[in-house]
């Protein structure tokens, strides 16, 4: 479910309502286009795993931000801290189980709609299919680099630096076909003799 919020006073279109998260987190290029500088951030002793295969993941440190859901006449913001993660990402935030129990939070996620207590009683948050099935259609593009980047990493793991590419060899010990031993003329145009090349004799009839 994907649901538009407002993060240290910017209006963000993409944050993932994730129930199964145990983080909140935020993404780098995300503080970028805020022009929050990473220099504010705090270290933080977190990692988690599931997003790269066979290793933990790191984030750069961790940030404190007001977050904000909001309609015309009622409004609930609450201090939320996100860890903060430097790689490419369909969301600009995730919203996970740390921020669900700060804002008393209740998804609907068939209808898409967050539920939340507010001053003026609760807040409706409307999500939007169209957003969701764009992030879908990114997350298959990011994934794509990602498996890339991984095969990128393995072959530099095994190419041998030391061998030269056959381009950059010598071509003295190279054989190549001489057409005047072992080869027969073969017209290969149906009506013009002249058009024709030299192949093995000793290839198989086929």
């Amino acid at each position: 479910m994907v649901l538009p919020a407002v993060i240290a006073g910017f209006d963000v279109s993409r944050v993932f309502i994730d129930g199964g998260s145990s983080l909140n987190l935020i993404y780098a290029n995300t503080l970028r286009k805020m022009n929050i500088s990473l220099a504010n951030l705090r270290p933080s002793d977190t990692r988690f795993h599931g997003v790269t295969p066979e290793k933990p993941n790191f984030p750069l440190g961790r940030i404190s931000l007001d977050m904000q859901f909001r309609t015309p006449d009622n409004f609930r913001k609450e201090k939320i801290e996100f860890e903060v993660m430097d790689w490419p990402s369909q969301y600009h935030a995730i919203f996970g189980r740390p921020a669900y129990a700060r804002f008393m939070a209740v998804p609907h996620y068939t209808y898409l709609l967050l539920r939340i207590p507010g001053p003026r009683g609760p807040i409706t948050v409307k999500g939007s299919f169209v957003w969701s099935d764009m992030c879908d259609r990114d997350f298959n593009r990011i994934s794509e680099s990602f498996g890339m980047q991984a095969e990128y990493d393995a072959a530099k793991l095994t190419t041998n630096h030391d061998v030269l590419p056959d381009v950059g060899r010598s071509s003295q010990n190279q054989q190549t076909f001489d057409t005047s031993k072992n080869a027969k003329e073969v017209q290969i145009h149906p009506t013009d003799s002249k058009k024709s090349t030299f192949v093995a004799s000793n290839l198989d009839v086929a």
